[in-house]
């Protein structure tokens, strides 16, 4: 089999967020740390087990963002996968979901790719776009927050589980090829191996211009930043236990709550 796992370099928040003159910014440059989001972690696990599970699977990673992106990329490798491919952009178009969505369709149409695994979203954006856009752009089928798949390579298909609101799950069985974005939980992600990193460290990383796969203009601007408004205050009860408790009473049946 052929996986490729769609990741993201995010910066850490604090790193990002800047407040001038009292105006708060979030700006990526060339000295900002990035590293891979958290949740794409669990799709990297998910595609080194499968490989672990059928060994002829050959595990692609790919991720659109500036230079200092390519560090996540070795560490996916760390991780396990075989091959990077780097989409050189600037943040902002990486943060763009249609325009990743279609730089990386364009990539993955040359290719023969059994499986494409995405996190459920990115740290940033925490849109859910990119990986049902990709396969829309691709016309695969696709299944969202998966939390268990077992693959049937011989028969080209999969089965998965998915993880609805209420704690309600849908099982699935698509045929191959398809797109999975993958719930957090569903692995431990392992730990980068020194071995495989000097390995990621001598791989040649495939290295694509934006502009190759992709003349997509942003459908979105940002207007501005805000920190969350406060909209709830904590009330602390006073005075003994008896009152106290006649005082939670009081407001718990005035807002119906009993």
């Amino acid at each position: 089999m052929n996986i490729l796992v769609c990741i993201k370099a995010v910066p850490e928040p604090e790193n990002a967020i800047r407040t001038d003159a009292g105006v708060m910014d979030v700006r990526i440059d060339a000295d900002t740390d990035l590293r891979m989001s958290r949740f794409d972690e669990f799709a990297v696990e998910e595609a080194v087990l499968m490989k672990e599970s059928f060994p002829e699977t050959v595990v692609d990673v790919i991720t659109a963002g500036p230079e200092n992106a390519q560090k996540v990329i070795k560490r996916a490798m760390g991780m396990g996968a075989d091959n990077g491919i780097h989409i050189i952009s600037d943040y902002e178009t990486a943060g763009n979901a249609s325009a990743v969505s279609e730089m990386i369709a364009g990539f993955a149409k040359e290719k023969s790719h059994d499986l494409i695994f995405c996190g459920i979203m990115s740290e940033d954006m925490m849109q859910f776009a990119v990986g049902p856009m990709i396969a829309r752009r691709l016309s695969i089928p696709w299944a969202t927050s998966v939390v268990s798949a077992k693959t049937d390579p011989e028969n080209r298909k999969i089965r998965v589980e998915r993880e609805l609101e209420g704690g309600v799950k849908a099982i699935v069985e698509m045929p191959l090829p398809a797109l999975l974005t993958i719930q957090s939980g569903i692995n431990a992600p392992r730990y980068p191996s020194l071995s495989n990193l000097l390995r990621a460290n001598k791989s040649r990383i495939r290295v694509i211009a934006a502009d190759d796969l992709t003349t997509a203009h942003s459908s979105c601007r940002t207007m501005g930043y805000a920190y969350p408004e406060k909209k709830r205050e904590g009330l602390i009860l006073e005075g003994t236990s008896e009152e106290k408790a006649e005082a939670l009473l009081r407001i718990l049946r005035e807002k119906s709550l009993i």
